[in-house]
């Protein structure tokens, strides 16, 4: 009697090794958001007693009522401030680290930059209305330093939640910039340098472009989570904060208008992604 074995089965390696991320994304990414485009369709949340039906009144009430789209721009607004802010501060703080730091120094100051990711989110938030409020910590220097200066406080202001924001988004920007500064070959800065190339010269024309990768990953890592960002303009802005992830929020949370809160979340979602694709093409061009 000849047994007949079952041929082996032969799969490669790289498909055995990336399909459990790609099971755990459809869990916990794109099933979620299947689920919310369906519910973004329904004239109510399936969880009534009257049976909800398919329509587009959530999607045509953004358009219809101004206050969504003055939300919206605010929204896209703050997260160009917080990415241009953190740029401006991260960025050379991530060339003095590659640059002019020691490697004992530099490990030091990393824990530093990463510290904030030690912490909870929310932590961070209340720690900064302990600054920022009337008989907070700033007005306890102001008063020390001067008696007669007064009172002092920044909370519930525009200038509150971009301090909250930068604060929990910058280690993004020195991280991508600092590993693509890395990556730089020291010999291209020294034949720049034998060329007669100053130092703004070599920032602009050569640092800079090659480190664009970072910049670019730290741009699309601080934009994209600021605009639907809505714990800390809460806290730190008062009626100040409200923006459309405020709003979102609020219609999953208090109001339990899921589909509106969901229609909201996709064309803020389209918004960002065309947003981004534009700035790709044209950093394209500029690189």
């Amino acid at each position: 009697v000849h047994l007949i074995l079952p041929k082996k089965i032969h799969i490669s390696p790289p498909l055995f090794l990336t399909t459990p991320a790609y099971l755990w994304l459809t869990l916990t990414i794109f099933l979620p958001l299947t689920a919310m485009l369906y519910f973004s369709f329904l004239s109510e949340a399936p969880f009534g007693n009257r049976d909800p039906y398919l329509t587009l009144e959530n999607y045509v009430s953004f358009f219809q009522k101004d206050f969504y789209q003055v939300l919206t721009w605010r929204s896209l607004r703050l997260g160009l401030e917080v990415t241009i802010l953190c740029f401006l501060i991260g960025f050379p703080c991530a060339l003095v680290l590659t640059r002019h730091i020691s490697n004992r120094w530099r490990e030091a100051l990393f824990i530093l930059v990463i510290l904030p990711f030690w912490s909870n989110a929310l932590v961070r938030i209340f720690s900064w209305t302990m600054i920022l409020r009337g008989k907070g910590i700033i007005e306890l220097i102001l008063n020390w330093m001067n008696p007669e200066y007064g009172s002092f406080s920044m909370m519930f202001s525009h200038p509150a939640i971009l301090l909250g924001l930068v604060h929990s988004y910058l280690p993004y920007m020195i991280l991508t910039c600092y590993v693509s500064l890395q990556a730089i070959d020291e010999t291209l800065i020294e034949a720049a340098r034998s060329l007669g190339a100053g130092r703004m010269m070599i920032l602009w024309k050569l640092i800079i472009p090659l480190s664009f990768p970072g910049i670019s990953a730290g741009t699309v890592l601080i934009f994209v989570p600021v605009v639907g960002s809505f714990m800390e303009p809460r806290i730190l802005g008062g009626s100040e904060g409200t923006f459309i992830g405020t709003i979102i929020e609020d219609q999953f949370v208090k109001v339990f208008n899921w589909p509106l809160g969901a229609a909201l979340s996709f064309i803020m979602l389209a918004l960002v992604m065309v947003i981004l694709l534009v700035a790709y093409s044209i950093s394209k061009k500029w690189t």
